[in-house]
């Protein structure tokens, strides 16, 4: 293990929750999702994972219908006592018919889902199970049941949720206690300010911000996607980084890389600590989970933990969001914020 490389802080993830670091690591584009990979340099990176304190290995197994768990699964092996594994069910693929794709979130998928994803993680026990999508038609309180039985039977230790409202947090949280929620949230995507935000806080429930860094977008690693990504990369399908949307949104970047210039950081680190700093400003434990491919990037954001951004510098970014061209999905159906539109009956 380097020296060198400072272990970033620890918290608790919810109450009762495992103690993980402040950041966490997502795990979907080493082998799924941003175009092709190298498998030697993830497996560099995870390893720099664990030397840096990033203990939260987030996955689920939709990410390459499988594959991404499998990748992980050596690594994991190795390091089972220093890591949270996080995974999640819900989105159907099929390798055998790449069209193919349904939420499932019924009891009976939930017992065939979590035996899939402990075979193939070569694990006995997942630390934090999400259900990744909701499906409106099923009783959230028979999937949550679901959930909780694989907890009474040692298969999972703590349950999670994505892309929930906040009255569906409390639902849920009213028939199992729920550990941790994830959403897309960024200085771009604040959407979950909303409500679940709020209940979060208010239940003791960590919130797990999935893409903090908007893709790679506010790293500056690419302009617009249709023009730049590679036809295999998911991004492309993506409203807000390609064309007009696009161009209009990198403008937007400009407070983030006036920070990044005065304080001699990079802009992934700035929208990083602001990400880590809604902690603060909302009172509750959030674990961001930016993924990357590259060992340097992992040091990078995880040294994002350290900085503390000042009250001008939250001012300029404050209007980012709200002046963003382009949803997050061009199908914004199944996520939280779509049910929240509908009205006060859904959060």
């Amino acid at each position: 293990m380097g020296n060198a490389i400072q272990q970033i802080s620890k918290v608790e993830l919810g109450a009762g929750g495992p103690l993980v670091g402040v950041q966490g690591f997502g795990a979907m584009g080493i082998s799924a999702a941003y175009g092709e990979t190298d498998d030697a340099a993830a497996r560099e990176t995870l390893e720099a994972t664990v030397e840096a304190g990033v203990t939260l290995i987030d996955t689920a197994d939709m990410y390459g219908v499988g594959a991404n768990e499998e990748f992980l699964a050596p690594f994991v092996a190795a390091h089972r006592d220093e890591i949270t594994l996080a995974t999640k069910f819900g989105i159907e693929y099929r390798a055998d018919d790449p069209s193919y794709r349904a939420i499932r979130n019924d009891p009976a998928y939930i017992k065939q889902a979590v035996e899939a994803s402990l075979r193939r993680l070569d694990v006995d026990v997942i630390d934090l199970y999400y259900m990744h999508r909701r499906h409106p038609d099923v009783p959230l309180a028979e999937s949550v049941g679901a959930m909780a039985q694989l907890v009474r039977e040692g298969k999972v230790k703590h349950l999670g949720l994505s892309e929930v409202t906040g009255a569906e947090l409390r639902e849920a949280h009213a028939v199992h206690p729920i550990t941790a929620v994830q959403t897309e949230w960024s200085v771009f995507s604040r959407d979950v300010e909303h409500s679940v935000v709020g209940a979060a806080a208010e239940l003791g429930v960590a919130f797990v911000p999935y893409s903090p860094l908007g893709r790679g977008f506010l790293t500056g690693s690419f302009a617009d996607a249709g023009k730049e990504l590679s036809g295999s990369d998911f991004r492309q399908l993506l409203p807000r980084y390609s064309g007009d949307n696009a161009k209009a949104n990198v403008a937007l970047l400009e407070p983030l890389h006036k920070i990044a210039a005065e304080r001699d950081a990079t802009t992934a680190q700035i929208a990083l600590a602001w990400v880590q700093q809604r902690a603060q400003v909302h009172g509750l434990t959030v674990v961001p989970i930016p993924g990357t491919r590259k060992r340097s990037r992992l040091l990078e954001n995880a040294a994002a933990t350290r900085i503390v951004l000042a009250a001008d510098e939250l001012a300029l970014l404050e209007p980012l969001a709200g002046r963003v061209a382009g949803e997050r999905y061009a199908d914004m159906s199944l996520t939280s914020a779509a049910r929240e539109a509908k009205g006060p009956s859904s959060g």
